[in-house]
């Protein structure tokens, strides 16, 4: 059913669903929320523990890495699907900075 509404959609609006899954699962989907320690605008996220999104603005790639493997205090999410983890490092890189 999701196929048949993004084929509907278009590429632009499959991009904004993919979007919109990105920062709901920063906000909410991973545990501990990224919002906790990280500070990101479109988020509304206001985090102190971790380094600021939209001053770092990583790509997707550093994102995925982080989420993977962990850094510094940050933990590996090894709870996030693949998918899960590629969606919320577009999210990222779509909107640090910005």
């Amino acid at each position: 059913m999701l196929l048949g509404w993004l084929l509907l959609l278009g590429p632009l609006g499959a991009a904004c669903h993919a979007q919109e899954d990105g920062k709901r699962l920063f906000i909410s989907g991973a545990t501990p929320s990224c919002t906790l320690c990280h500070t990101l605008k479109d988020a509304g996220a206001e985090g102190t523990v971790g380094p600021s999104l939209d001053e770092l603005r990583p790509d997707a790639q550093r994102v995925v890495k982080a989420l993977k493997n962990g850094i510094g205090q940050m933990p590996a999410f090894r709870t996030l699907s693949e998918e899960q983890i590629q969606a919320i490092a577009r999210y990222v890189e779509q909107v640090a900075g910005k």
